[in-house]
């Protein structure tokens, strides 16, 4: 055993995090760790849990900047833009690799007590437990990087592999030890407050694995349809699944500065609605915005027919945005309802959950901005209150230097303070993903518990569970949002071309009328469908997965392309992205958007060779713009 231990602490030259003697005895705080035979599984499992919420350090980085950036959940000129940087990067690597550390050296301790026949009634759970955690750092790592070590943590230099064998070796673990979980095995009290997330409920951890197996069989459906089809049914069958709201996968934050602050807390970042949630809210489901806001709100309803102020000179217009160049001085005559829970109106300062961050200025509650000319004078003052826009993405150039607008606390709807004050729960697994998984397996003819369409209703109501909110006829509505997709499953009549808005010219106040087109996304069906059955799953997989699971949602848009992600604006050349350009910007390209992480510098300058392994399994540069093996290649 002590062999054992000492083994799953050495993390040879692999640029992985070299963990020092002391971590032992700050996982092992309880005073049972007295020898090696009596170290504690729990403890490991405990702390790789926790560990994963992500200290504020990589929370601001790698969740924030990286994950809700790619998955357009928020505007950044970071990763959506190429933008890359290798301190965060490697602060990332260092930390999901001792996360990975803490879940080995559960799994090799658990499986020592076993071998020397010195265990608890419940150490073959703790293993499985354990094996189940692992492998979910294993896909995050994995869906971040591409090719990663299976076998590391045993004391020797371990090597990489491609990630064909990662996700085998994942989707063997979570069968094998979901199915080898005992639901009669006693949980004791001092052990279940030691799983900050199912309190060693062993039900909800196999239910976890056996959802889990779907969300990674899935992610093979694109490049391995048989092992996907295959590995769904089978965890499909099971019948035992994450499915309400009680056994989501979920762990509570807490105020202050560790692992379990919360993820999205820190001030500085305004965490604004952006553009993709912006036209994916707008209209869908078509319950009026009058039916859910008070009184007060209602003078700034617009039209159904309204697009906005047009202000050519000072919103960006080389993007495929399809809202590209308008201003919209109201709120929507329609929105998905979720759209006002998730993210607080510009000036309403009595809503309780209105962010004041960062709460060293007054920003937030200054809704007034100007508009200038080219020498700096104003020409226009805009008040935002009670509208409802997005941030800008990508270079606006001098549109931008002009525009004090876009881009400001106080006149751009911001996501709701819930999720800011680490008073949250924050989830890794949620019941609307499984039945969108359904749905989604359903529609590729696969062997389902229920069907495409049930599957698909049952995670709207699950999220709109979530959320609190009343369906009030979603589920029937046909009406279109911004992208040319509606709700209603039996609706997939695709939009015409485009469509007619009246409008005011922003800067003369004459009104007018414009031709609208919807975006064609070529990503999808080479841009010919933007309303079958997989477009509407995906886009309320969207919507359902803000704020918690960005990684899921970027990894979705890897795989299919959906749903549609509108262009970083190219006003002014974006030089960690040259791919695109003014020239191609109406085209939706697979290098128009990140795949995934570069290896951090670390790993090339401490193991050569494996990082040359593991570049050599990419089938590409290490490079942003380089598609993992499970995403589409278009």
């Amino acid at each position: 055993m002590r062999n054992i231990l000492k083994k799953s602490w050495v993390l040879m030259a692999t640029g992985l995090m070299l963990t020092s003697c002391n971590d032992f005895e700050e996982i092992n705080v309880n005073p049972v760790a007295a020898s090696a035979d009596q170290v504690q599984v729990e403890y490991f499992i405990n702390n790789s849990i926790i560990s994963a919420q992500m200290n504020p350090d990589v929370a601001e980085r790698s969740f924030i900047l990286y994950w809700k950036v790619a998955a357009h959940y928020q505007e950044g000129s970071t990763l959506s833009a190429g933008g890359y940087n290798d301190g965060w990067t490697s602060a990332y690597y260092n930390q999901v690799s001792g996360w990975l550390n803490a879940a080995n050296t559960a799994i090799e301790v658990a499986n020592g007590h076993i071998n020397s026949g010195k265990t608890q009634p419940h150490t073959e759970n703790l293993l499985q437990v354990a094996r189940i955690w692992r492998a979910y750092l294993m896909s995050e790592m994995s869906d971040n990087f591409g090719p990663i070590p299976i076998n590391a943590f045993q004391g020797e230099n371990p090597e990489f592999s491609d990630e064909k064998t990662v996700y085998y070796f994942i989707l063997d673990e979570l069968r094998d030890a979901s199915a080898k979980l005992d639901e009669s095995v006693a949980r004791p009290d001092r052990l279940k407050q030691l799983d900050p997330a199912y309190a060693y409920n062993w039900a909800n951890w196999r239910r976890y694995a056996n959802s889990l197996r779907l969300r990674l069989a899935m992610r093979l459906s694109e490049v391995d349809p048989a092992k996907a089809k295959a590995e769904f049914e089978a965890a499909a069958a099971t019948n035992d699944l994450l499915l309400t709201l009680d056994e989501t996968f979920k762990v509570k934050e807490k105020p202050g500065w560790d692992a379990l602050s919360g993820v999205m807390s820190r001030e500085w970042n305004a965490q604004y609605l952006s553009q993709t949630l912006f036209n994916t809210y707008f209209n869908l489901g078509g319950i009026e915005t009058e039916e859910q806001l008070g009184e007060p709100f209602h003078d700034a309803i617009k039209p159904a027919d309204w697009m906005g102020q047009r202000f050519e000179n000072h919103f960006a217009t080389l993007t495929n945005n399809p809202s590209a160049g308008y201003w919209f001085n109201g709120l929507p005559y329609a929105v998905d309802p979720r759209a006002y829970e998730a993210f607080a109106i510009p000036g309403d300062y009595t809503n309780p959950n209105y962010s004041n961050y960062p709460s060293w200025t007054t920003d937030a509650r200054n809704p007034k901005r100007p508009l200038l000319d080219d020498a700096g004078n104003v020409i226009k003052e805009i008040d935002a209150t009670y509208t409802w826009n997005s941030a800008g993405n990508g270079s606006w150039g001098a549109k931008g230097s002009k525009n004090r607008v876009y881009s400001y606390p106080g006149t751009i709807p911001r996501m709701s303070q819930e999720f800011r004050t680490s008073q949250s729960q924050r989830v890794f697994f949620g019941p609307w993903e499984t039945y969108f998984l359904l749905a989604e397996a359903a529609v590729r003819g696969w062997n389902t518990p229920m069907s495409a369409e049930e599957a698909y209703e049952a995670g709207i109501k699950s999220s709109f569970d979530y959320w609190g909110v009343p369906m009030k006829g979603y589920l029937a509505s046909e009406d279109y949002n911004r992208n040319g997709t509606s709700v209603s499953w039996a609706h997939t009549a695709e939009p015409s071309a485009t469509y007619t808005m009246k409008y005011e010219n922003g800067y003369t106040g004459a009104t007018s009328e414009a031709t609208i087109k919807y975006p064609v996304n070529h990503l999808y069906k080479d841009g010919a469908v933007k309303n079958d059955h997989l477009t509407k799953i995906i886009t309320q997989k969207y919507i359902a997965q803000f704020p918690w699971l960005p990684l899921e949602a970027w990894s979705d848009h890897r795989r299919l392309g959906l749903p549609f992600f509108e262009n970083p604006a190219v006003e002014n050349p974006l030089p960690n992205l040259p791919s695109l350009t003014s020239a191609n910007y109406m085209e939706s390209r697979v290098e128009f958007f990140p795949q995934r992480l570069k290896y951090p510098s670390t790993l090339e300058n401490t193991n050569p060779a494996g990082y040359e392994q593991a570049v050599s399994f990419l089938n590409g540069p290490d490079a942003v713009a380089t598609p993992l093996w499970w995403a589409q290649k278009q």
